[in-house]
């Protein structure tokens, strides 16, 4: 009986394995933080990007559709390949938290310095 205890509680502490491989596909774009790999749905972690309807304002003050702008600079960056992610959190919406790479490049990172 000790031993079926102490065996379950091993499988409880013990690392989940499930998660640590890289999973990779061609992803498609929802908008400037959100892509889908297959039937994964991704938020990008570490950023936040506006709205689809979103709009801001130039230092000359001309209106432009920012939340279009980056889902398009989001697709520049993805265009067609396979992109790599990494992560294991859920937000509450469901979605994976993850940091997603095309080749070495990350893309989390290349959303915010670009």
């Amino acid at each position: 009986m000790n031993r079926i205890i102490l065996s379950l509680l091993l499988l409880l502490v013990a690392p989940n394995t499930s998660f640590a491989q890289d999973i990779s596909g061609k992803a498609r774009v929802v908008d400037g933080d959100t892509i889908w790999i297959g039937k994964t749905k991704i938020r990008l972690h570490g950023i936040d990007a506006p709205e689809m309807k979103q709009t801001c304002r130039t230092s000359k003050g001309k209106d432009q559709m920012c939340g279009q702008m980056a889902k398009q600079a989001l697709q520049k960056l993805v265009k067609g390949q396979s992109v790599t992610y990494k992560g294991k959190t859920r937000d509450r919406y469901k979605r994976l938290i993850a940091v997603c790479y095309v080749g070495p490049f990350n893309i989390n990172e290349q959303m915010v310095t670009d």
